[in-house]
């Protein structure tokens, strides 16, 4: 199971205890974690170097992990699932309309889905960050990267995912609004693919609730037992 983190920009995974990697392991799944270029703790230039490659170079990083651990005859690959949440349910999007082969099934957790809705529904208490935001993903207003956004907004290419998607959502999401999860889902069912989503009324960023939690982790470890272990 391939997990890329949030956020993107200055988060890292590190060593220690990783409650949903173990949970994986449980029930004999590998985890891969992939510190791609923007993430935190590898100095200002591996940083800087990602500004302006969400779900390009930066997503060629997680897709280069897992073809290295394929290289390495550590798993298989016809069974590698990607997940993530925030940004890492981006990637899940992003990954299985960038490279439709690579990945057997997507679990999107509060994923972007959209470049263009996700800069305009940025709540107000982002508000002071927009610009760096800007500079970190890209800026509509300036021509070339609007045609980027357009690119990397899996939204807009919903005819490459071929490959099985669990989508996850809380209703009251602040920072990723709901918006993201029903255009991709509603995009895909009008397509005639069934895709399961979960959604919570009573969530926001991300399940807080231990019976929302639990009710979430029994679901994704269902879609991920029937998608990878057949």
């Amino acid at each position: 199971i391939v997990n890329p983190h949030g956020g993107p920009q200055g988060i890292r995974d590190s060593w220690g205890f990783n409650p949903e990697a173990q949970l994986f392991a449980s029930r004999g799944y590998a985890t891969l974690h992939v510190n791609f270029r923007i993430s935190g703790g590898y100095g200002k230039d591996f940083l800087l170097s990602g500004f302006k490659q969400v779900g390009r170079k930066a997503m060629d990083d997680v897709e280069d992990g897992l073809k290295y651990i394929v290289d390495q005859g550590w798993v298989d690959p016809q069974r590698a699932a990607i997940y993530g949440g925030s940004h890492g349910g981006y990637a899940v999007l992003r990954g299985l309309t960038k490279t439709p082969d690579l990945f057997a099934c997507g679990v999107d957790y509060v994923g972007i889905s959209n470049v263009f809705t996700f800069m305009k529904s940025i709540p107000a208490y982002w508000q002071p960050y927009m610009k760096i935001i800007k500079e970190i993903w890209y800026d509509e207003d300036i021509p070339e990267e609007k045609i980027i956004m357009e690119e990397v907004s899996p939204v807009f290419h919903i005819d490459k995912i071929k490959k099985p998607l669990l989508v996850i959502q809380g209703a009251n999401d602040p920072r990723v609004n709901i918006n993201e999860a029903d255009q991709i889902v509603e995009g895909l069912r009008k397509k005639g693919i069934d895709v399961p989503y979960m959604v919570r009324y009573d969530e926001g960023h991300g399940f807080h609730k231990e019976e929302n939690r639990l009710a979430f982790y029994s679901t994704m470890m269902g879609f991920l037992a029937k998608h990878l272990k057949e």
